[in-house]
């Protein structure tokens, strides 16, 4: 049956995946288009363009709309479900069982891998910009993207740093034509309007019901369904969204986020599991096992319901000369936001010293020239902090 063949394909992509959304779109377009042809180079790059311009996870979405193509619905939460249940679980379980030791999150190995978040996150950006941000022009829409990050926090900087950036590509040089053929997906148009209706009644119903309550089941689905609708670039750019949401508040300690976000790092498939560590891992209820499942959908589903409420669409704007021009400003800008979520929170809250900036230079040149492996980089990172070698 092919929902079932589709699963298993993805589960082991799941189980293989290391090194973030950039390398995940690298694995799919190996598997998809050169290796089991599922895809035209140009229909999957038409499908990357859709969704990295889309809020939420690129590579997750990419997935889902491989398997959409392949096998319809079914095919799509297939895809899903194998490429994120293993990271999801894993990461769920370190919630669980480093939650109920706090101590571990104080200890000196932690420092060591907020040195390597470091080095992940600037590998991610030194990629992306070589391959969306390699002319002046470009360049200068990611500078002003960074700017609007940092200057606007929260969701208001990335919100108008898209803005800034669909509006440039207009003018962008070398931009790309209209494309001449698109994938054909199976859903139906029906199904758009729901869609984005309930899309607008979580990001404006949520905030109001979870106040007027104050169930912290329903903040928690709240915050990370939010952190889901409004961030660009990924997992690495939905940190900052995430450390505002939750650190502040008092739900999780600040040295705890950042220790889950390096051992995101550490597992295969999609940066956004780290939602499920959170889940399990907040000093509100509920936590644990239950947490993790909740946070995991909350932080998924909206880019997921504003995907089914553009698809139907997609054939026709894609032919859309200036749709395109929109993304090229986009790509660019996601650049820039990479560079903010490196400089706040990871630079600033774990770069004290000019031997944690050598120590993190170090890390970058091992992952960055070297292709050393990232698991074999956690252990040492994890090891050097703990023996204070660095």
């Amino acid at each position: 049956m092919e929902t079932f063949r589709i699963f298993f394909v993805f589960l082991r992509l799941g189980l293989t995946s290391f090194g973030g959304p950039v390398a995940h779109i690298g694995y799919f377009r190996k598997e998809f288009v050169e290796k089991r042809r599922w895809l035209e180079d140009r229909a999957f790059a038409d499908l990357l363009a859709l969704c990295q311009f889309l809020p939420g996870p690129t590579s997750s979405q990419l997935g889902l709309t491989v398997g959409l193509s392949r096998g319809g619905a079914a095919g799509a939460l297939a895809a899903w479900l194998g490429f994120t249940l293993p990271s999801a679980l894993l990461m769920a379980w370190c919630g669980v069982v480093l939650g109920r030791h706090e101590a571990l999150f104080g200890g000196a190995w932690a420092h060591g891998l907020k040195l390597l978040a470091c080095a992940v996150v600037a590998d991610a950006v030194w990629g992306l910009g070589r391959k969306l941000a390699f002319e002046r022009w470009r360049q200068t829409v990611t500078v002003a993207a960074l700017g609007l990050a940092l200057l606007l926090p929260g969701p208001a900087g990335q919100l108008t740093a898209m803005g800034m950036a669909v509006l440039a590509g207009q003018w962008l040089p070398g931009r790309q034509e209209a494309a001449e053929t698109v994938p054909a997906l199976s859903l139906p148009r029906s199904i758009a309007l729901p869609s984005l209706a309930l899309l607008a009644v979580g990001l404006f119903g949520l905030p109001l019901l979870a106040g007027l309550t104050g169930d912290t089941a329903l903040g928690l689905f709240d915050r990370f369904f939010r952190a889901g609708s409004l961030v660009f670039g990924g997992g690495h750019v939905v940190l900052p969204l995430l450390r505002d949401a939750l650190v502040p508040a008092g739900w999780i300690a600040d040295d705890r986020f950042l220790a889950g976000y390096a051992l995101a790092q550490t597992v295969p498939g999609p940066l956004f599991t780290f939602a499920a560590y959170l889940g399990a891992a907040v000093d509100v209820q509920p936590n644990g096992w239950g947490g993790a499942a909740l946070c995991l959908v909350a932080i998924f589903l909206p880019s997921f319901l504003m995907l089914m409420g553009v698809l139907p669409y997609w054939h026709r704007l894609a032919r859309i000369g200036r749709v395109r021009a929109a993304l090229e400003g986009v790509n660019a800008a996601v650049v820039g936001l990479l560079l903010a979520a490196l400089y706040n929170p990871i630079f600033i809250t774990s770069i004290g010293s000019a031997r944690d900036f050598t120590a993190a230079a170090l890390l970058f040149l091992l992952l960055s020239a070297w292709k050393a492996p990232v698991p074999l980089l956690v252990t040492g990172a994890a090891l050097a902090g703990h023996f204070q070698l660095i």
